[in-house]
């Protein structure tokens, strides 16, 4: 019979690979705890509605990648392919619009249709932080500040450079679009065909184009800058000056766009050159109008998330697997003990498998197979005493120990 396989763009989490994922969440799940985050999980699908109203109808996400169908009552219902809109749509939901701020850390698998490459799955995982509430550039800093200490707590930050970017005001955004749309209708014709196509729904798209023929033409494009009216300069201005007060060096960089329209001010993405072509490892931006969408009350927010699997990537190398301490008993009249002994190990902390079968030179062979530090060996006469021999499988040296002495001696292991 055929052996089955994974479905494409798909992948098993196992030995060291869950090894660096679970690190990288639990790392994040820590600092966020930090920073006053609380975790939510939303659930892994949602109403379509929740995703078409967050990225747009014409986004490549909703018109080309999502998973959607409709179940057995003809309710259209979507895997969900990122996660700050199931964060909003739970504010809504759960009435805590009125209990501002809400700092939320998140941390599951998304799902997209796109094509399998480095570090990009059809079923990913991501980290991410929405701070909802505060219309301050201190929270945007914040914000950032949690995800740059993130990547230095995974030893990840070097050679990871933050990049920044205002959006404006709508004011601001309104005038830039105007005068956008007005560059690329000069070059029409030399813009690529999807470009062509969000040159009246969404110019600002166009900026994010990775066709080389578009690339010419956005780098002649007006920049926002000239656009900002005062109140959005002066948050610009407040943004740096936060960042600078978190020890949180940038580039400043005028090409990180948002397309929809509920995103204002900040954009920011962590950059790394090790990853090749996907270089992005973090990213994020102010999303003032999301909440609204999602039917509650106009709410500030800022937020980013993370590629776990592309963080993982960026590991030195994976965290150890906490090494066994093997129970070894010698004769059926040891069983009972060895298993008593196990649980109060298990207990103590402490990691504790039992050999189960074969005779004890076979037994003590499968202890070093799983890379126990220690064999813990009880024979029926040892077992008469109160006592067992504990073995130090690194050095060999050899002791008799009583058996409720164990479990915190070997507790106390480096």
């Amino acid at each position: 019979m055929e052996a089955l396989q994974p479905v494409r763009g798909t992948r098993d989490l196992i030995g060291e690979d869950q090894r660096r994922h679970a690190h990288v969440v639990d790392t994040a799940r820590r600092i966020a705890g930090l920073y006053g985050f609380d975790e939510w999980s939303t659930p892994i699908f949602e109403d379509t509605r929740v995703f078409s109203r967050s990225l747009g109808d014409t986004s490549d996400v909703v018109s080309k990648e999502m998973y959607s169908f409709a179940d057995r009552g003809g309710e259209s219902l979507t895997l969900r392919p990122e996660g700050t809109a199931a964060v909003c749509r739970a504010l809504v939901t759960n009435g805590l619009t009125q209990s501002l701020p809400q700092k939320v850390f998140y941390a599951g698998p998304m799902f997209r249709y796109e094509r399998p490459q480095k570090g990009r799955y059809r079923q990913f995982h991501q980290i991410g932080a929405e701070l909802i509430g505060p219309a301050e550039p201190l929270a945007d800093a914040e914000a950032i500040a949690l995800g740059r200490d993130i990547l230095s707590s995974l030893g990840i930050a070097d050679g990871v450079v933050l990049e920044l970017n205002t959006l404006g005001d709508a004011e601001s955004r309104n005038a830039w679009r105007a005068a956008l749309v007005a560059h690329f209708h000069e070059v029409r014709d030399q813009l690529s065909e999807d470009s062509r196509n969000r040159l009246e729904r969404n110019p600002l798209r166009i900026l994010d184009s990775k066709s080389a023929a578009d690339q010419a033409l956005v780098g002649e494009a007006p920049l926002i800058e000239a656009f900002l009216t005062p109140s959005a300069r002066s948050f610009w201005d407040g943004l740096r000056r936060a960042l600078d007060a978190f020890g949180v060096p940038f580039r400043e960089n005028p090409r990180i766009v948002r397309g929809l329209d509920y995103y204002s001010h900040t954009a920011f993405e962590f950059v790394t050159e090790r990853l090749g072509a996907q270089g992005t490892v973090l990213a994020g931006g102010r999303y003032d109008g999301l909440v609204a969408e999602m039917g509650g009350p106009p709410t500030p927010a800022i937020g980013w998330a993370a590629g776990v699997e592309r963080l993982s990537m960026l590991l030195d190398a994976a965290p150890d697997a906490p090494r066994p301490v093997a129970v070894v008993p010698v004769g059926e009249g040891a069983e009972a003990a060895a298993v008593r002994l196990l649980q109060a190990l298990r207990s103590a902390g402490v990691r504790a498998e039992a050999a189960y079968r074969g005779n004890v030179k076979r037994r003590m062979e499968r202890a070093n197979r799983i890379g126990a530090s220690h064999a813990i060996i009880l024979g029926e006469e040892e077992v008469a005493r109160g006592v067992a021999q504990v073995k130090d499988l690194a050095s060999g040296a050899q002791v008799e120990m009583a058996l409720d002495a164990i479990p915190a001696h070997l507790a106390q292991r480096p």
